[in-house]
């Protein structure tokens, strides 16, 4: 039976194909807001299957259902298949090539009658493609350099399925007897966008029963490699795990080790050497050991846990989302590392969506789910009209919805604070889709790029720049429009845009979903040195997408941010204050 990745995978193929069909961007945009929703399911879609639900997932409606049901009883669509006559399949292969669109994919493959990937770099390389219509020797040097970017790629896990799929094997392993702690390491303990395989750490003295467990997980399609102390798992979907066993006594030098990164141990050896210690997985050990019977174990210092390690060596233990060798161990050797940010500061969300765009709850019902999870301050931000496959508003429509909010207003009370906003399209010729006159009447506006991300450099950055320097807009949505794994952002000018932000005041979005993660913690700790506010917002479409609010908290804790720095976190006055400065 076809697991989420393969479902997701069969939707992004038939909106690549579709868009290269000429198929209208609202039905590319559902295969793919379906696509993204089944990546980031905490769990399999075959089990909504069983349970009837399959339309309780995010953005899968009844004709996607209906696609689902067919894959998930026979393992193939008659839809795609037909689809796949029409349009070659290996073009959608294409689509994955900065700069280059569905129209000139399909132009291309037409006029050039070839449709292999490899074909395409041979015909740019012998200058076959500079006299196309609408080509260029520029067009042609780019689309080299685009299928150059994909050979950097690589097969790297989105946080979003690795974390919670690396937590439900970690809960498994907490039951077995003996076990004392299970805890993740690597990149995803540091909390990266995407991570390699999973690597999860063990305390306990027997390690025969947590292999045994480990090795016969629901889902495990081979064992790798069973030892005594690690073992190596492959899943149906291919993702690959890893267990090591450690002693209890040795647990806080093992994590401490696994979880890396390289340069963050390296500094840490070398500060170990310096107090003339050797620091390995194992143990702290004194490189000049006295001589004399009885004084090995002395000789090697046991930490059960991290904060042992760190204290040492004369260091305030660092949170590892920070462990990247940037500027944390000298932060820590003087005790001044940041406090950082953490989910339970949060007290607004400032980008959902109700069922009067692409939502799957009505307001009332979103309202209540935030409330539930402490926030103070909700803000509808549907979608504006032109992204038309999420229904979006009219201003007509926009009026109904802030008449609803006057109501549920009313019902809620003091229990959370209802935002009238709009997440506004950024549209391919760097117009919004409102008039200004109607931007100032809202509570808060969110823009955002959802299409043409694959336009030039400086057309696509101008669009962003014209949605920064309008007054109404107050924060920017997903800079980069980027989904993880499948589609690079847009190939933005990030110092223009970032110095136009700090010029602004504008507060830039990280996307908290975890098939956007954006900004990335790299921009995101460039926009805190420039003085820019940051917004962290869920981007619910459903109840549970509440719940991804960590991963947003994750990459501004990777930038290194405190409360301070986000305004999710401010009272609702300071809030409120906020937004009518900038009116």
């Amino acid at each position: 039976m076809m697991n989420n990745k393969q479902l997701a995978d069969t939707f992004t193929l038939i909106a690549d194909l579709c868009e290269i069909k000429g198929e209208v961007i609202y039905v590319t945009l559902a295969y793919r807001k379906a696509s993204e929703s089944l990546i980031a399911l905490g769990r399999e879609a075959s089990e909504y299957w069983k349970e009837g639900a399959l339309r309780e997932i995010p953005g899968v409606g009844k004709a996607i259902a209906e696609k689902i049901d067919e894959l998930l009883s026979t393992g193939k669509l008659e839809f795609l298949e037909n689809l796949k006559k029409e349009v070659h399949p290996d073009l959608a292969a294409w689509m994955k090539v900065p700069s280059l669109g569905p129209k000139k994919i399909a132009m291309i493959s037409k006029t050039l009658n070839i449709t292999a990937l490899a074909d395409l770099e041979a015909a740019a390389k012998d200058g076959k493609l500079r006299s196309l219509p609408g080509m260029g020797a520029k067009s042609e040097t780019a689309i080299l350099e685009g299928i150059a970017s994909l050979a950097r790629r690589s097969g790297r896990i989105p946080l979003g399925h690795a974390y919670p799929l690396a937590y439900e094997i970690i809960a498994t392993l907490k039951k077995v007897k003996g076990v004392v702690d299970a805890q993740p390491a690597g990149s995803l303990r540091r909390m990266r966008s995407t991570v390699g395989d999973l690597d999860i750490l063990v305390a306990a003295k027997d390690s025969s029963a947590v292999m045994d467990a480990f090795t016969t997980l629901p889902r495990v399609s081979r064992v790798l490699g069973k030892g005594e102390t690690k073992s190596s798992i492959e899943f149906s979907d291919g993702v690959r795990a890893q267990v090591w066993v450690h002693s209890p006594e040795k647990f806080g030098t093992a994590l401490q080790y696994a979880t890396g990164s390289k340069d963050h141990n390296v500094a840490l050896r070398q500060l170990a050497l310096e107090k003339g210690l050797s620091l390995s997985e194992h143990s702290l050990t004194k490189i000049n050991p006295a001589k004399g019977s009885g004084q090995a174990a002395k000789d090697e210092i046991f930490c059960a846990t991290e904060e042992e390690v760190y204290k040492i060596l004369g260091l305030q233990w660092v949170p590892p989302e920070l462990r990247e060798g940037r500027d944390e161990v000298a932060l820590a050797k003087t005790n001044s590392l940041p406090k950082l940010i953490e989910v339970k500061d949060i007290k607004s969300d400032l980008q959902t969506h109700s069922t009067f765009s692409d939502g799957k709850l009505t307001m009332l019902e979103m309202a209540r789910a935030a409330a539930k999870r402490g926030m103070q301050v909700i803000a509808f931000t549907d979608h504006s009209v032109s992204l038309g496959v999420t229904g979006g508003l009219s201003i007509e429509k926009h009026k109904k919805q802030a008449v609803e909010i006057k109501k549920i207003q009313k019902q809620l009370g003091d229990e959370i604070l209802v935002l009238h906003a709009s997440e506004v399209e950024i549209k391919a010729d760097g117009t919004l889709d409102y008039p200004d006159e109607f931007l100032a009447s809202l509570d808060l506006v969110v823009a955002s790029l959802h299409t043409s991300l694959r336009q030039p450099r400086d057309k696509v950055t101008q669009r962003l720049l014209n949605a920064i320097r309008n007054p109404h807009v107050d924060i920017i949505g997903h800079p980069t429009g980027r989904l993880i794994p499948d589609r690079e952002g847009a190939d933005l000018d990030m110092d223009a845009i970032l110095n136009a932000a700090a010029e602004t005041g504008v507060a830039l979005e990280i996307n908290a979903h975890p098939s956007r993660l954006d900004l990335d913690d790299m921009y995101v700790r460039r926009a805190k040195e420039l003085g820019i506010l940051i917004s962290i917002n869920t981007d619910s479409h459903s109840e549970e997408d509440f719940d991804n609010l960590f991963y947003g908290v994750a990459v501004a804790r990777r930038a290194g941010l405190t409360k301070n720095d986000v305004i999710n976190t401010w009272s609702t006055d300071k809030l409120l204050k906020w937004l009518k400065n900038r009116k």
